[in-house]
């Protein structure tokens, strides 16, 4: 991702909030690509990613003036609306794509290289084992996992969304990170 010290994105959604939408294209500039990347890893489809990623600056165009830097990074706000758009395509049936061996290559050829290949190589390994360990993780452990840690929901957000008691909430995160340590390890 870019260095972000040269680049206001707080300032650039404040502006976009007073309606300025040179704003927004110079966000879409600088971030565009890599948001494209966050919702690629969470769709798997790239004609769902980049729908993803227009929905995604729609509601950060329309949802600009809502943002608050006293809570957050604009750069990271419009990061959790992508991967938030993203799990809900997901969980609204979108389409999921396996990707084959080629495919992978192509994708790779559409990232920024890495500094350090090896770096690059490790990085994919571990998410492969991160991907196989997640899903040994019973359903609420994994969801509760996935919702705070891709969405970024409190625990009270996440038991609002599953139905579910706020302390057995906590108490699936706290299991499920375990578990996700002992695999990994």
């Amino acid at each position: 991702m870019p260095e972000s010290d040269a680049f206001d994105h707080d300032a650039e959604l404040a502006a976009c909030a007073q309606g300025d939408q040179g704003a927004l294209r110079r966000l879409y500039e600088r971030e565009g690509r890599y948001l494209l990347g966050v919702a690629l890893r969470i769709v798997r489809d790239r004609s769902t990613a980049e729908d993803v990623l227009h929905d995604a600056f729609m509601n950060i165009w329309t949802r600009a003036a809502t943002f608050d830097a006293r809570r957050g990074a604009g750069r990271g706000w419009m990061y959790g609306i992508v991967r938030h758009r993203a799990l809900d395509a997901v969980r609204a049936g979108a389409r999921t794509v396996s990707v084959d061996e080629d495919q992978l290559d192509t994708l790779a050829d559409e990232v920024p290289a890495a500094p350090d290949m090896a770096e690059a190589f490790a990085v994919r390994a571990d998410l492969g084992r991160l991907d196989d360990c997640l899903s040994r993780l019973d359903t609420p452990k994994r969801n509760c996992v996935l919702y705070a840690y891709l969405d970024g929901c409190t625990h009270n957000e996440i038991a609002e969304r599953l139905g579910a008691p706020l302390g057995s909430v906590k108490a699936w995160i706290r299991r499920g990170l375990a578990s996700l340590r002992e695999c990994l390890a």
